[in-house]
């Protein structure tokens, strides 16, 4: 295990926040404090004790080699079956330097699985008759109808732009600078920004750029489509996004287990891991400050991604998510069975599909998410059994790293699925 002084001095830092409770949040405070709330009581009480079987204790030993392997210092694990949670249990550190144990209902970065959702939050506004996916985006008749965005559009063909291109990644963005959701300090320079842009005025600087394609024509992954839509989300609802998909959305579902992520050590939840960073390289604060500081901590503005990749959630609360939007009515589902079949309909020249990032042919459904800080995975199976896992550490391989997490729940699958308990610890 890597200990070094820039760790130890996180960890000291991390502890302070435990044994004090979180600070305030620079990223949005008042948002912080309206969606915290009180937890419902299977994520309150949820620990990794109502996990822990002598059957399953092969699988925590794989589960503990997977995690050294990867230099993973900890790692969430939750599987459900026919909507029941029979398995919650978080392994390894939620601060590994002063030896505090990862509890299965800690909340992580969940990355781009956050998309997930934006997408739920979009269907749902569509049956309400608030939205269609047909809806378009910009223009006098499109939602974000504003001047401040007719204003800067150079390129007509984004008046054709449609929810549903932001929905599957087909909005036309070009590549050519970069991602800008991680590109904040060029925006900036190019923009003549004195701070970081988020939100409307980020969504501003972009616009101000040509496309690759018109709208429908080409699929190009996209996290700035993805907080467009959480811009829409806010305009069509008349209220914050977050606090729409917290209360409106989710309500009593999964309250407790979701919040808005945190970018610094000192924002950091009660409830929330500390991150790990496959290096212990320092880089330039996002916002252009000119400060070195840990990747993991300051490096990206993990809030402002918004509905493309900015929630925190447990790997419980992420598993109830798709309890209510997987057909099986066990668990009510909160969307109607079209929304859900829209949502994961089978293309064999696009697997992606509406917040799902694969549909296989075989009905499987998997979301993934990456960031230098955390991983999650999510496979929901055509027998009903759905797994998810979430770390609190970035592996070097990035995004490439969802391949092992597919061998690894194939295998625990195939050799513990017969042993896991008859329990729901939902009720």
């Amino acid at each position: 295990m890597r200990k070094t002084m820039i760790y130890i001095c996180v960890g000291v830092v991390a502890l302070l926040c435990t044994m004090c409770g979180s600070g305030d949040n620079a990223n949005g405070g008042a948002n912080r404090a309206a969606v915290k709330g009180e937890p419902t009581a299977w994520h309150d009480t949820l620990s990794n004790k109502a996990s822990t079987f002598a059957a399953l204790e092969p699988m925590d030993r794989k589960i503990s080699r997977f995690m050294d392997k990867w230099d993973l210092r900890g790692m969430s694990v939750a599987v459900t079956r026919h909507d029941s949670l029979i398995f919650a249990k978080g392994y390894g550190w939620s601060n590994a330097e002063f030896g505090i144990p990862l509890e299965a209902n800690m909340v992580m970065r969940i990355a781009s699985s956050s998309k997930l959702i934006t997408a739920v939050a979009v269907m749902k506004l569509c049956e309400e008759g608030r939205l269609s996916l047909d809806s378009k985006v910009f223009g006098e008749k499109g939602v974000l109808n504003d001047t401040i965005y007719s204003n800067v559009i150079s390129d007509e063909r984004l008046y054709d732009l449609t929810v549903d291109h932001l929905l599957v990644h087909k909005g036309g963005f070009s590549g050519r600078a970069g991602d800008p959701m991680f590109n904040i300090k060029d925006i900036m320079t190019s923009n003549g920004l004195s701070e970081a842009p988020r939100g409307s005025e980020l969504a501003r600087a972009v616009l101000r750029r040509r496309l690759a394609a018109a709208p429908g024509e080409m699929r190009r992954y996209s996290n700035f489509g993805y907080m467009l839509l959480s811009l829409v989300v806010e305009k069509v609802v008349g209220k914050d996004y977050w606090d729409y998909v917290t209360s409106d959305l989710l309500g009593d579902v999964c309250t407790g287990g979701f919040y808005p992520a945190t970018n610094y050590l000192s924002e950091r939840y009660d409830c929330e891991s500390q991150y790990y960073a496959p290096d212990t390289v320092l880089v330039e604060e996002y916002n252009g400050s000119g400060k070195m500081v840990p990747r993991v901590y300051g490096g990206t503005d993990v809030y402002g991604l918004m509905g493309a990749g900015g929630w925190l959630a447990s790997a419980p609360a992420i598993a109830r998510l798709v309890a209510v939007i997987d057909g099986d009515s066990r668990v009510p589902d909160i969307l109607s069975a079209s929304s859900i079949a829209k949502m994961t309909e089978y293309d064999e020249e696009c697997p992606a599909c509406r917040g799902w990032s694969h549909i296989e042919k075989d009905g499987s459904w998997m979301r993934t998410g990456t960031l230098y800080s955390a991983h999650s995975f999510v496979k929901h199976f055509p027998d009903g059994e759905c797994w998810v896992i979430t770390t609190n550490t970035g592996v070097w391989i990035g995004h490439n790293f969802v391949r092992q997490f597919v061998q690894l729940v194939d295998m625990l699958r195939a050799d513990y699925g017969a042993v896991m308990p008859k329990q729901n610890l939902w009720e």
